[in-house]
């Protein structure tokens, strides 16, 4: 039973500091977060920190994942998702995007692309594990721009996966912005954009007809 439950703060450990990571590198970034500084957040003693990461670069990397994951999490089940009309998804998917530009900075900016910017030469192991997780959110755009151009061509003759990573870097440029503005009205403006592209795109429209 002791070791059990020895186990499991373990584990509880490990989620609060990669917790603590997403909150306090996207506040300061990656350079200037310290272990202290994780540490400090998650609650936690530096002997625990150790205990689960070599390096703030291995927990880095770590972080990454994580935050990919509680991205798949809430994006599997966002109301978009039940929508029917490929394009209407599509565009639901963007609208949700702008929808959860709420709370302050760190709250609602990107974890991997604050941490790319900076690391993407210095750390490649960070770069790599940041590619992974825009690169495995963008895979889940590119099944629903997939189906609309199933459905109404390939206006743009570039393909799905092109299209995808589009709607991402717009995402990222649009959180450089709001960091620069301090809050997420020129995001939000951003993604009012992107949304009267694609329905331009696909079916030269720039509102919701009816």
């Amino acid at each position: 039973m002791a070791e059990k439950m020895e186990d499991r703060r373990s584990r509880n450990a490990r989620a609060k500091l990669l917790d603590a990571a997403l909150m306090v590198i996207r506040t300061k970034g990656y350079s200037a977060t310290t272990v202290d500084d994780l540490c400090a957040e998650a609650g936690v003693t530096k002997g625990a920190f150790f205990h689960h990461f070599r390096t703030k670069e291995d927990l880095a990397v770590a972080a990454a994942a994580h935050f990919g994951a509680m991205a798949d999490e809430l994006f599997s089940s966002a109301p978009f998702q039940a929508i029917v009309d490929p394009l209407e998804r599509l565009v639901g998917y963007v609208e949700f995007r702008k929808a959860i530009l709420q709370g302050s900075l760190p709250e609602f900016t990107c974890l991997v692309g604050t941490m790319v910017q900076e690391a993407y030469d210095s750390h490649p192991p960070i770069r790599d594990a940041c590619n992974a997780t825009i690169s495995g959110h963008a895979a889940m755009v590119e099944s629903f721009v997939a189906a609309v151009m199933a459905e109404r061509g390939d206006p743009t003759g570039q393909g799905a996966a092109s299209l995808a990573l589009y709607t991402q870097a717009v995402l990222q440029g649009a959180f450089i912005l709001a960091k620069a503005r301090g809050g997420p009205d020129i995001a939000a403006d951003c993604l009012d954009h992107l949304i009267r592209y694609v329905r331009l795109l696909f079916d030269g429209s720039s509102s919701r007809e009816g």
